[in-house]
């Protein structure tokens, strides 16, 4: 089996390369990628090459298949899958393995023959026996690729603790349920899959106030995720331009009546945001710096005196646990949580190496490429004005414009049948 992929061979150094699959072993399992989003993560390996933790010292030798979030139908499956996973079966992965072998390996980093910027790949014992090949029974294939990223926002709300009351040792895992919550530079796509997730999940704060200074994302969020939405919900949402604002914690701490927030959710590795979010902690108030910084030294002030009587705390995840990821595909397969609204742009096999290379500097949300077809990144914004001069932008242009102007299944499904074969 031939495949076309995507492969780093060093810092900076992507190919879109054609090459031969081996054929599987017993305990292998070949599969068709369909979609896969590209995140930050897949940037900071391409640009670490080799001195990344997850990418093996050889690569330049041994190119390993970039991408993480993929989702797609398995083609193939060894004798000892059998019982397990069929032929014609959609699939997401959980690319955080630990395995205990090496704990930094993971699918997208570390592997010769299994990445998501591929047509198709084999998936190895290694990633097998770590029940990291997940059944998905969605519909839209995108949202199989969007599962990691919302897995890491399901384990944002999972990993946040609090005392089980006042007096007690005990920890009781996961956001307050009907606390204060706040989201600080929160209109990003991962801030998008938060709202929706504090809206629509499991367990939902009483009020949450998300800020950034960007008036123009702010105003994409409200107009996805109303305050009128959240209301029905049970949740009362306030969108806040902290954007000359002279006091931001003040403002924050009026709008709790001076209680504070039980959970502060920090999106970016911003110092002074950071402080932010540790200033509002109510008691027992917990920080979760769910942005990953790429400088190793980063840190900010934290006040130890309310850590010392208000019981203040911080909490951090690094990726989503397997059972964030299968919770994360339950809510989506269910119709709870939407993550399209993450997604910005579009693209094909053909665009993964100058997106990846550049993805700071894309404007936007999740880029989300398609590994079967040819076509250059393209934002969603841009539909309509390209399909002036072709009819396939031009229909998926009507068909987003009926949604909101966001991605949908219906888009995926009228793509994958009319674009260009890679």
């Amino acid at each position: 089996m031939k495949t076309k992929a995507v492969r780093l061979y060093g810092k900076r150094d992507l190919r879109l390369e054609e090459f031969e699959l081996p054929a599987i072993k017993d305990d292998e399992i070949l599969a068709k990628v369909i979609s896969d989003s590209i995140c930050m993560s897949s940037y900071k390996a391409a640009e670490q090459g080799e001195a990344h933790k997850r990418v093996p010292k050889n690569v330049a030798t041994n190119p390993i298949i970039i991408g993480h979030e993929f989702c797609g139908e398995i083609v193939e499956v060894g004798a000892k899958w059998a019982h397990q996973f069929k032929t014609g079966e959609k699939f997401a992965i959980q690319p955080a393995m630990n395995h205990p072998d090496n704990v930094y390996a993971a699918p997208g980093y570390s592997f010769e023959y299994i990445g998501g910027s591929a047509t198709y790949v084999v998936i190895p014992s290694k990633v097998m026996e770590r029940d990291c090949l997940l059944h998905y029974k969605g519909d839209a294939f995108y949202f199989g690729s969007l599962g990691e990223p919302m897995s890491c926002i399901v384990g944002g709300f999972n990993v946040n603790y609090h005392y089980a009351r006042p007096g007690s040792y005990e920890h009781k895992m996961g956001i307050c349920e009907g606390g204060n919550m706040a989201m600080l530079a929160g209109v990003g796509p991962m801030g998008l899959g938060a709202i929706d997730f504090a809206l629509h999940g499991p367990r939902r704060p009483k009020l949450l106030v998300v800020t950034d200074i960007n008036p123009d994302r702010l105003a994409r969020a409200e107009s996805i995720y109303s305050p009128e939405e959240a209301a029905r919900n049970g949740v009362k949402l306030i969108y806040m331009n902290t954007a000359g604002v002279t006091d931001v914690v003040a403002e924050l701490l009026k709008l709790t009546d001076g209680k504070g927030y039980n959970d502060v959710f920090v999106f970016a590795p911003v110092a002074p945001v950071v402080e932010q979010g540790g200033a509002i902690l109510g008691y027992d108030g917990c920080l979760n710096f769910f942005a990953g910084p790429t400088d190793p030294a980063f840190s900010a002030k934290f006040n130890f005196y309310n850590v010392h009587y208000n019981l203040t705390h911080v909490a951090a995840n690094s990726g989503g646990t397997t059972e964030d990821l299968i919770e994360a595909l339950d809510v989506m397969a269910k119709g709870m949580v939407d993550p399209s609204s993450m997604i910005t742009h579009i693209g094909g096999l053909d665009s993964v190496i100058e997106t990846t290379l550049n993805l700071p500097n894309i404007p936007g949300g999740k880029k989300l490429m398609y590994t079967q077809i040819s076509m250059p990144l393209t934002a969603i914004a841009d539909f309509k004005k390209l399909g002036s001069e072709d009819h396939v932008f031009a229909k998926l242009a009507e068909i987003v414009a009926a949604n909101n102007n966001i991605w949908c299944a219906e888009a995926e499904k009228f793509l994958l049948a009319n674009a260009k074969a890679i």
